[in-house]
């Protein structure tokens, strides 16, 4: 079984930057594919990042190219998301989500069965 427990958001002005960190426990940390979801008011939860927990590709939704960064620290057991030139339409709960590990870590939320409880993130413009 793998806790997550999500933490870093809040409000900034559109253009800044906020970091995320999810702390996992329990499981295999380094055997795991572990992403980054959100879902904006009114709207269908989306992957935003994704990777391998031991290191490997990343994937990233095409709305965050160039903007968000997801990685991790083995050591602290923890997987980021730095989150540079915010928009407002980034505006979401976002989610740290931990499911089998695969080659390529997928940006669909059905690969995933471990989910931390959420944390808010607010743009304003």
């Amino acid at each position: 079984q793998v806790q997550l427990v999500e933490s870093g958001g809040g409000s900034v002005q559109a253009g800044g930057s906020l970091r995320l960190s999810c702390a996992a426990s329990g499981g295999t940390y380094s055997s795991y594919c572990m992403g980054w979801f959100r879902q904006p008011p009114g709207k269908e939860r989306e992957g935003v990042a994704t990777m391998l927990s031991g290191g490997g590709s990343t994937v990233y939704a095409d709305a965050v190219k160039g903007r968000f960064t997801i990685s991790r620290d083995n050591a602290k057991t923890t997987l980021y998301l730095q989150m540079n030139s915010l928009k407002p339409e980034d505006t979401a709960m976002y989610y740290c989500a931990a499911g089998r590990a695969r080659w390529i870590c997928p940006l669909t939320g059905d690969a995933y069965n471990y989910w931390g409880q959420g944390t808010q993130v607010t743009v304003s413009s």
